[in-house]
């Protein structure tokens, strides 16, 4: 089933969100009702916060990028109760986006090593070192379990330059192919 992205404002996006247990009611559903509203509104990733939830749990699908990048040919995967331990490496920058930021796209630096825990979807620990592209996708992910937004890593004047869009949102005019909750 395809959700409704929520949009910059709505509270939700700017609370921490919860660690969930192994009894959360239909997770295996959820799971993939977010895979089906992310790859309708062809992001890459996607947070529980985003459509509404304030829990951990995040799914990322890279093997759309698969042409540039062919190591993640087949890479699909959710990750629960996910934590970033240590962020390192060198920082590079690189032009993000976001489903609940539609039509906004910056430069934002991010180390491109990082250390996480999480459970996958069979809920198995796991402990990894992740580089590169996927821990730029992880860390702008879990941001979103943090209650931040890729945004708050942009200086004061690149904020300045995209408060229009932002104040456009705000008051629900957000353009988008997909299904958004905007405030009202």
């Amino acid at each position: 089933m395809i959700l409704p992205v929520y949009i910059y404002g709505q509270s939700v996006l700017r609370k921490v969100a919860e660690d969930i247990t192994a009894e959360y009611p239909n997770l295996k559903d959820l799971i993939e009702n977010m895979f089906e509203t992310m790859e309708y509104a062809e992001g890459v990733g996607l947070a529980a916060p985003q459509i509404g939830l304030s829990i951990r749990v995040v799914v990322i699908n890279l093997d759309v990028l698969s042409d540039d990048y062919p190591k993640y040919k087949g890479f699909r995967k959710a990750y629960i109760n996910a934590h970033i331990l240590e962020v390192s490496g060198e920082e590079v920058s690189m032009e993000e986006g976001c489903l609940s930021l539609p039509g906004i796209h910056e430069a934002v630096k991010r180390g491109n090593k990082i250390r996480v825990k999480y459970l996958d979807e069979d809920l198995v620990e796991h402990d990894e070192i992740v580089e590169g592209y996927l821990a730029r996708v992880m860390q702008h992910e879990f941001d979103h379990l943090e209650g931040k937004l890729f945004i708050d890593h942009l200086s004061a004047l690149r904020k300045q330059m995209i408060k229009g869009k932002l104040n456009a949102m705000l008051r629900g005019k957000a353009h988008c192919t997909y299904k958004v909750k905007a405030i009202k």
